[in-house]
Order: C-alpha cells, then sequence, then structure tokens
C-alpha cells in the first residue's frame, strides 16, 4: 500500500491548507485511515482520524473546531483540512492506514501503512 501525501507547505498563522492522501492498492475502502504530524524532537502524535465509512472520525484535542478529516472512497483519497493554522502546528504530517480494526485509535503503532510525510510550515 502506498500513501503519498500531498498539499504541505509555507502558510503564515491563520491561514489554511489541505492535505491529502492518494492510496494505493488492496482495499483502500476497508481501512481506517488516520493524519498523524511529528514536529522536531518530538514524538510523532495523532491528528485526525476516519473511519472506513466516513461516518465516524476522530480528532486530538489540538485539532477539534479547526481541522476536518473526510475521505472520497471512489478515488482512494483521504483529506485533511486545516483551518486556522497556528505557529505550533508546524511539523511534517503523515498518512497511515489500518487494517484489522473497526473504530479509530490514535496509538501510531496500531496503524500498519504509512506515506513519506509532507511538511506544513506555519508563520507566526
Amino acid at each position: 500500500v502506498q500513501l503519498p501525501a500531498f498539499g504541505g507547505g509555507l502558510v503564515q498563522a491563520g491561514g489554511s491548507l489541505r492535505l491529502s492522501c492518494a492510496a494505493s492498492g488492496r482495499i483502500f475502502s476497508r481501512y481506517i485511515m488516520g493524519w498523524f504530524r511529528q514536529a522536531p524532537g518530538k514524538d510523532r502524535e495523532f491528528v485526525a482520524g476516519i473511519r472506513w465509512n466516513g461516518y465516524s472520525t476522530r480528532y486530538a484535542d489540538s485539532a477539534k473546531g479547526r481541522f476536518t478529516i473526510s475521505r472520497d472512497n471512489a478515488k482512494n483519497t483521504v483529506y485533511l483540512q486545516m483551518n486556522s493554522l497556528k505557529f505550533e502546528d508546524t511539523a511534517v504530517y503523515y498518512c497511515a492506514a489500518e487494517t484489522d480494526r473497526s473504530i479509530v485509535t490514535t496509538a501510531p503503532y496500531e496503524y500498519d501503512y504509512w506515506g513519506q510525510g509532507t511538511q506544513v510550515t506555519v508563520s507566526s
């Protein structure tokens, strides 16, 4: 399973970005998809996740009210709309797929496949 992520970049605080991750291979529509991020010197942390049917989502407290995860199973793509970005959102953002569970989990070790990440830099 390939999970290339796109859409990162440099944005001013208060701005928006939309990340996308186009999965290839196997049965994307049955996977739980998650977005994680990792800032320099910090552990990888959960940002948002979405169940295979798109009706169940989960967010980190830091993302609630600002970020929205969605998916289009017809396009094998998951999105992360990020609004009201803050300096502390600066990190490499990773797309991940979880193949064995029925609920969205937040632990990185629960996810089976990872993309290469895309850099998000928010200037203050």
